[in-house]
């Protein structure tokens, strides 16, 4: 017997996955830390030689909440329930955002911040989604030709806004639209996809850019992102040739 959910229930459970995946990054984060700093009873876990990255738990706890959903298709209970196993899997799959992004153990350099930025986004765009309205949904009145063209520049700037690295403007534009088009008109990142190809070596514009995030990492918010993320270890040196030059 199928029961129709209200859009106050679809609101209850989306408030309810905000809690628990915004609980486990700090959850985790925490335990990370203690790890990284030797205290408390902690230690990451291993089977032989292999470290095993929470992301594991995190898929497989996706995989088994998705298919209960879709199979069982639970109510009341039992729906919020699967749907905060759901978001606990995607908190600890997000935290190791870089991992899978870069193949690489990046957790504590400069690159794991990527994923710090991916809960954060995702955090964002949960809490815009339960306090806005479905951005897909057409107007009252709204000719569907003129919804879908809407759709579309929103997506485009949204698309633009995260090629110049404004993720988090980038999400959150899908759903506020005025975002996306700000992310898209902004500064790209120095490192960004959109920089790399329109921002020539040595030009002004990229030495802007720079210079942006150079002042950006040394104020007061990165002093916040350090105590979130932890301080990234320092760069490895290259390896020295032999004195004999071999």
């Amino acid at each position: 017997m199928n029961v129709h959910i209200t859009a106050d229930d679809a609101r209850i459970t989306l408030l309810w996955m905000l809690v628990a995946f915004i609980a486990t990054f700090a959850i985790t984060r925490l335990v990370v830390h203690l790890i990284r700093s030797g205290r408390g009873p902690f230690g990451n876990v291993e089977v032989g030689s292999v470290h095993v990255h929470h992301l594991v738990p995190g898929i497989f706890l996706m995989m088994i909440s998705a298919t209960i959903g879709f199979t069982l298709d639970p109510h009341g209970v039992g729906h919020i329930v699967t749907a905060c196993a759901f978001a606990v899997g995607a908190a600890l799959t997000l935290d190791e955002f870089a991992l899978w992004l870069h193949l690489d153990d990046v957790y504590w350099t400069q690159e794991g911040r990527q994923s710090v930025d991916a809960v954060v986004y995702a955090a964002g765009l949960g809490l815009f989604l339960f306090v806005g309205s479905n951005p897909f949904s057409p107007d009252k009145g709204e000719s569907r030709g003129g919804w879908a063209v809407s759709i579309v520049i929103t997506l485009v700037f949204a698309l633009i806004a995260v090629f110049k690295g404004r993720y988090f403007l980038g999400v959150a534009g899908i759903v506020v639209p005025f975002l996306a088009l700000v992310g898209a008109l902004r500064l790209a990142r120095p490192h960004s996809p959109w920089a790399r190809r329109f921002y020539k070596p040595g030009s002004a514009k990229l030495a802007k850019a720079e210079a942006r995030a150079a002042r950006r990492a040394g104020d007061r918010a990165q002093r916040w992102i350090n105590a979130i993320a932890g301080r990234p270890d320092p760069p490895s040196e290259p390896p020295k040739p032999p004195a004999d030059g071999t």
